[in-house]
């Protein structure tokens, strides 16, 4: 095992210990995806996570390639993008808030059109809540390279490091979504329902209104 590690890049090694105690710190990615886990089970707590994921990495890439910097030095665009994001968060928030766990908590099985839809629906949130976020890009701008040495490829390290932290992610996430999946008999009830949607609206408003009025 010592043999394995001495290996491995000690940057890569580093990165895992942060990444990991970013990644279990809770935000908005972990109300959406038990949000959704509960509301149609493990496949929409995934489709949230794909995503998540898909999010963090279309800003790893962007950032690699230089283009998130715009975002450090507007302040235009980085509040452009800010309030996009907060005013989602905040819409999904007042839409949770306002089912109370009715129709859009319980989708029709035997439905594949709306299923499709719900799934469609469960990966876009998770999507744009990312995208939608200037300070993941920054994060990620700031971040990850100080995990890459002056002769490193950047491109390709910096893919390999956000890869590894949305493998990370899909792991905790993933077992978020198990657990909310398997607890969905009890959640299922209206009353329990009702209070699981609106303390998620709360929070997913809660998390929007911080962001709109975060600085960087």
């Amino acid at each position: 095992m010592v043999s394995l590690l001495h290996g491995i890049d000690p940057q890569i090694i580093a990165f895992l210990g942060v990444a990991t105690a970013l990644t279990i710190a809770p935000g908005a990615d972990t109300i959406l995806v038990l949000k959704n886990s509960v509301r149609g089970g493990r496949f929409y707590g995934w489709m949230t996570i794909a995503g998540i994921l898909s999010g963090c990495l279309v800003h790893a890439v962007l950032s690699a390639v230089g283009l998130s910097v715009i975002l450090m030095r507007s302040a235009l665009a980085f509040q452009v993008v800010k309030f996009a994001g907060a005013a989602y968060l905040i819409w999904i928030g007042i839409r949770t808030f306002r089912s109370g766990g009715g129709d859009e908590t319980a989708p029709d099985p035997e439905s594949p059109v709306r299923m499709g839809a719900s799934l469609a629906s469960a990966f876009r949130e998770g999507l744009m809540t990312n995208v939608l976020n200037p300070k993941v890009s920054v994060f990620y701008l700031a971040f990850l390279p100080q995990f890459i040495s002056p002769g490193d490829p950047v491109l390709t390290k910096s893919v390999l490091l956000a890869c590894i932290h949305s493998l990370l992610g899909a792991v905790w996430l993933g077992t978020l979504a198990a657990v909310a999946a398997r607890g969905r008999v009890w959640m299922s009830r209206p009353r329990v329902r009702r209070a699981i949607s609106r303390t998620s609206g709360a929070v997913l408003v809660g998390l929007g209104a911080r962001l709109a009025i975060e600085r960087r």
